[in-house]
């Protein structure tokens, strides 16, 4: 725990250097302390400055992520994978494309991904802006090359306008980057404020039942937050986690760097609970099984199943308001 509390840096306070399964009851004061580990989720993540967050580029990007036709077969959208019913995911162990074909990773959701420092499993892209196109040229996704896309969305006039009422003053709007630039416009508005957690740490203390605040309690004293920290519960570093029967090589396959062999980003845990199947090939459906299993991997313990449930519990308040978002009439 001395570690532990090196790598937070500061001294925990003496509850948490306590086991976590030893915590049954707690003060409102002493739950309070642990608002200092947190941080409550902002409206909006950070706006890149060469990509303005307009109405426009936002209406845009959302007709463009739910359109199907820039896609080889005219029937996958970026939304078949991330649906909004689905904690925009999709709930299966990997993703399914074009031509029924099966991914070799889950899809993660797209809620609140402007928070994370990379985008994709492995960190490939560093932003929104560079994770847009991916999926509309791999042939296992959507399976269409970006002259295509761009030809498809040339033939309509109602995207000519909003292009032309997105990106006001260029001649030929509707290119690659603005396609990206719309897609991770909109996607920075998918996030999920207000939830028991948030509110929790805004001062509300009966936010969270019982189970949650000592879940809470858990989460840090185990070390859970080592790793799943910041507003988005993620260092959106990369750490080794090897699943049975996965030959997966992560970040390696980006870097070729040999001490990133099976290392993946950490995955948000915000609305965790609605995002399952979990981990980087999906293997694992419960929550319960997800936290032992990290436990187990990153941390080296055995979590007893009081410790187990409450953390659970935990990750249940994590679950925050849904994006209000209407399916946009295509042409």
């Amino acid at each position: 725990m001395k570690k532990m509390a090196r790598m937070l840096g500061g001294v925990l306070p003496a509850m948490v250097l306590a086991s976590a399964a030893a915590v049954t009851t707690a003060s409102a004061d002493d739950y309070a302390s642990y608002r200092a580990y947190f941080e409550p989720l902002p409206a909006l993540p950070p706006i890149p400055a060469n990509n303005s967050l307009t109405p426009e580029k936002i209406e845009l990007g959302k007709m463009l992520f739910f359109e199907p036709r820039i896609s080889g077969s005219g029937v996958i959208s970026c939304a078949t994978c991330h649906n909004p019913a689905l904690g925009w995911s999709d709930r299966i162990p990997r993703a399914t494309g074009h031509d029924g074909q099966v991914g070799e990773r889950n899809t993660p959701t797209v809620l609140n991904s402007g928070f994370l420092g990379s985008q994709f499993w492995d960190g490939r892209e560093p932003d929104l802006e560079g994770q847009a196109l991916g999926p509309i040229e791999a042939d296992i996704e959507m399976a269409m090359d970006l002259d295509s896309a761009l030809t498809v969305l040339s033939g309509f006039d109602v995207y000519k306008e909003k292009f032309a009422a997105a990106y006001p003053g260029q001649r030929n709007p509707i290119t690659a980057e603005n396609v990206a630039f719309a897609l991770a416009s909109f996607q920075r508005t998918l996030n999920t404020p207000n939830s028991p957690f948030d509110r929790f740490l805004q001062g509300d203390d009966n936010a969270m039942t019982e189970a949650q605040k000592r879940g809470m309690v858990a989460f840090v004293s185990n070390g859970c937050i080592a790793c799943h920290r910041g507003v988005n519960l993620s260092d959106s570093r990369f750490h080794r986690f090897e699943l049975p029967g996965s030959t997966d090589q992560g970040r390696f396959l980006v870097t070729g760097d040999e001490g990133d062999m099976f290392a993946f980003r950490t995955p948000t845990l915000r609305n965790v609970a609605v995002t399952y199947p979990y981990f980087n090939n999906g293997a694992v459906d419960s929550l319960e099984e997800a936290t032992q299993l990290m436990a187990r991997q990153m941390l080296g313990r055995e979590l007893n199943r009081r410790t187990v449930n409450d953390i659970v519990a935990f990750l249940n308040a994590l679950t925050g308001d849904m994006p209000d978002v209407s399916f946009p009439a295509l042409p």
